[in-house]
């Protein structure tokens, strides 16, 4: 068979890669941030396409990639999922923003392209979503086969306790996500994945790999991740390291905030901001300092070989790169949502 996927807001290729690990031929990614082309095009070797969403129409692709009509045709997409997670609740107005009208957009050009193969991944919370639900609508009134489950990271090899909303829909029969890979017990760890990572300190960066980065910490903070346990909680300080929030009766429910992880779990969601001591669990579990890029990349289960920065460009943005690789498909993820959609076309494309 002649399989290729377009990746929609494809990013540094998290999602691209893995689909291309599980043996698919990715022609293009599409996004809107040039920052993200060299290591989309120099890893996963496919055309980086800058530009909008709403400013490409289906002809366009139909036209440069997919003029063959023996391929089988796979659209994926990760739209940007902070419109939809939980943590946006609160914000207003957030139906109005421009972010949460791509999933219509990703639908109109489902519409536009008539792809064989469609699979989208997204937040949990994207499920309750009068958005998503018309866009299962959609696809089933267009003779989709539809499935879509709420995948727990670990159940799959992947280092760390993210879940994911992961839709799969095909025109050829009845798809879903291959079982899960990992049994609970089985977990892969943080050990495993970056325990035998060079020791660095706070604000150091490594002589052998640049990649492997940490932020520096102020005086306060050098004090609190020493009293931090690996697992524990910000209420094992001394009172004087208390911020004003910890006081208050809400930042009680904020308990993993400024936390160590632990050797022997998976890691915590890895999020844009991973590198930072006080925006989760992201204290390295024995070195007193924050997780490194390099860190976060593996247990975002990149390869220890994926090239992420142009070596022609000066120095390392550890805020870019740490959007980059927190807003990123998880490989491992990506592999396993490929190796299902080759399962499902094995057994139903000859029928």
């Amino acid at each position: 068979m002649n399989i290729s996927a377009i990746d929609v807001f494809c990013g540094i290729g998290g999602l691209s890669y893995g689909l291309k690990k599980a043996g698919i031929s990715v022609l293009a990614g599409i996004d809107l941030d040039e920052t993200c082309r060299y290591a989309y095009e120099k890893n996963v070797g496919a055309e980086f396409i800058l530009k909008d969403i709403s400013q490409i129409q289906g002809d366009e692709i139909n036209k440069s990639y997919w003029s063959d009509s023996n391929q089988v045709k796979i659209l994926a997409g990760c739209a940007p999922c902070q419109p939809f997670s939980t943590h946006s609740n609160k914000v207003k107005n957030r139906k109005k923003t421009k972010k949460w009208r791509l999933i219509s957009e990703f639908m109109r050009l489902t519409d536009e392209l008539s792809p064989d193969i469609v699979t989208m991944e997204n937040v949990p919370n994207l499920e309750k979503q009068e958005i998503f639900k018309d866009f299962v609508t959609f696809l089933k009134r267009n003779n989709y086969f539809v499935s879509y489950s709420n995948v727990y990271c670990p159940d799959y090899g992947i280092p760390q306790t993210r879940t994911r909303l992961v839709l799969l829909a095909s025109r050829f029969g009845e798809i879903e996500l291959i079982p899960n890979t990992t049994e609970k017990g089985n977990y892969k760890t943080v050990k495993e994945t970056i325990g035998e990572l060079e020791q660095i300190y706070a604000g150091q960066t490594s002589q052998q790999d640049p990649l492997h980065k940490a932020c520096s910490f102020t005086d306060i903070n050098m004090a609190r991740i020493k009293q931090s346990k690996p697992g524990g909680y910000w209420r094992d300080w001394d009172e004087s390291l208390l911020l004003p929030c910890h006081k208050k009766e809400t930042g009680k429910s904020y308990p993993s905030v400024y936390g160590r992880m632990q050797w022997d779990e998976p890691s915590p969601t890895i999020t844009t901001q991973f590198y930072n001591y006080g925006t989760g669990r992201f204290g390295h579990p024995e070195q007193d300092r924050a997780l490194s890029l390099r860190e976060g990349a593996l247990l975002q289960t990149f390869p220890p070989d994926y090239e992420f920065i142009d070596p022609s460009n000066d120095g390392i943005s550890i805020k870019r790169l740490g959007i980059h690789i927190g807003n990123a498909v998880p490989v491992k993820l990506a592999e396993i949502i490929g190796e299902s959609i080759l399962g499902h076309l094995e057994s139903n494309h000859a029928k």
